[in-house]
């Protein structure tokens, strides 16, 4: 059994795997068991709670605006805490006490708190990434990113618990259960992480590089990070590929609970359950499709991306009822979806680690997450407007973004070589 399994490159990643990447991996899971049963429910939610469409775009632009400044700091904090150390504490403090305030939520003003303190989110994603990659074999890195993205979807399985709460206690006290659970099991992944992981090589040495550094003068060190962005148009393109990505997912987790809800009319119970399909659906595409690209030919795998979301989008829009119709073409939509968005996050995650200079990875890595969380900001708000006016208006804007990302695609491929340092690093 352990041969056959061993022929799949995906599996054999996984079960070769050692160290930090094992640690960082196998502790993916536990979103099902926390985040993930809240995240179907968490817009209307905050409707049931009597904000408005706008409100709630409101509180994603002040999420997002956050994360744009903790990813600015990012770089300084994680070279002087460490890697581990930076994930373990800013994972708890954006996630963990996040769930408690979501928990006890009376209204508009405790969903800021809440979105200030998860905009922290951005230090442990950084840290955490390099936890991830830095002492990982680079020619694994597209199928370890696979990974993360199949145990994410993994939550699929735990779905139809939020739907059998919410179908009992209705949706309001079913959530607050969800989001106290969220917390315990959050505040384990972040234990058990750093139980079982160790500083990396690079995490040591910038740790004592900067040991006697002001946070002043690392970020000053920001200039070079810059410098090695804007002489490679690889990390130029990553970082255009990861802003459009970003919003088009952040306008999807905004505001597809919405349209279900409150145009096409999926009553409440049912919410978790199209998820739950997408994340299944994603699943099998990892181990059928996206195993199948190659680390070195990213450009049609793009293409494709762009393509099959687009599909996903048009075919939502174009559903303005719950009839046996309705569910069928959701129902397509979300296998489109479901493609286009497991191969745009595996692609940006491998763009980024394959174009990223290593030694410069932290401080590099804060600049683009500040940028696109910058680039990002309004959308949730302008998201919310367009939403309150029609319910597919913000899908229509992620249309627009999608065919953005196809023309920057084209142009990267057609009128650019490759930078000879990302070939260096696949090889």
């Amino acid at each position: 059994m352990r041969n056959i399994l061993l022929k799949n490159k995906l599996l054999r990643t996984l079960i070769e795997l050692r160290g930090n990447p094992r640690a960082c991996v196998y502790t993916e899971p536990l979103w099902g068991l926390s985040m993930n049963l809240c995240i179907p429910y968490a817009t209307v939610y905050m409707l049931a709670l009597g904000m408005s469409d706008v409100q709630v775009g409101i509180i994603t632009s002040i999420c997002v605006f956050f994360q744009m400044v903790f990813a600015f700091l990012s770089s300084a904090i994680i070279d002087k805490m460490g890697r581990r150390k930076s994930t373990a504490l800013f994972d708890f403090l954006a996630w963990s006490v996040p769930c408690l305030i979501w928990a006890t939520s009376r209204g508009f003003w405790f969903f800021v708190a809440a979105a200030v303190l998860n905009g922290m989110l951005r230090i442990p994603a950084i840290s955490w990434d390099c936890l991830l990659v830095e002492d990982a074999p680079k020619d694994k890195i597209t199928h370890i990113y696979s990974w993360v993205l199949i145990f994410g979807n993994l939550s699929a399985l735990f779905a139809p618990i939020s739907s059998v709460l919410v179908a009992k206690l209705t949706l309001v006290p079913a959530l607050r259960i969800l989001y106290i659970n969220a917390f315990i099991v959050m505040t384990a992944k972040v234990l058990i992480l750093y139980k079982f992981s160790t500083e990396t090589s690079i995490g040591k040495i910038r740790r004592e590089a900067t040991r006697n550094k002001s946070l002043i003068e690392m970020l000053s060190g920001y200039k070079n990070a810059i410098r090695k962005i804007i002489n490679s148009r690889g990390t130029i393109f990553a970082i255009i590929i990861s802003i459009l990505v970003e919003i088009v997912g952040m306008l999807a987790v905004t505001f597809w609970q919405v349209i279900a809800s409150r145009r096409i009319g999926i009553p409440d119970t049912l919410l978790p359950v199209f998820p739950m399909i997408r994340n299944i659906l994603s699943i099998v595409l990892f181990f059928t499709v996206i195993s199948q690209i190659r680390q070195t030919k990213l450009k049609w795998p793009l293409y494709g991306g762009f393509v099959s979301s687009i599909v996903g989008y048009l075919l939502l829009i174009s559903i303005s009822n719950a009839g046996v119709w309705g569910y069928v073409i959701l129902l397509i939509s979300l296998f489109f979806e479901a493609l286009g968005g497991s191969v745009l996050n595996t692609l940006r995650e491998s763009l980024v680690a394959i174009h990223v200079d290593p030694v410069e990875r932290s401080g590099v890595m804060a600049i683009l997450q500040t940028t696109v969380m910058l680039v990002s900001v309004p959308f949730g708000y302008i998201g919310g407007l367009l939403s309150d006016i029609s319910k597919i208006l913000p899908f229509v804007l992620s249309i627009a973004l999608l065919l953005s990302g196809i023309l920057a695609t084209t142009l990267f491929y057609n009128c650019c070589k490759p930078d000879n340092s990302a070939k260096q690093r696949q090889n």
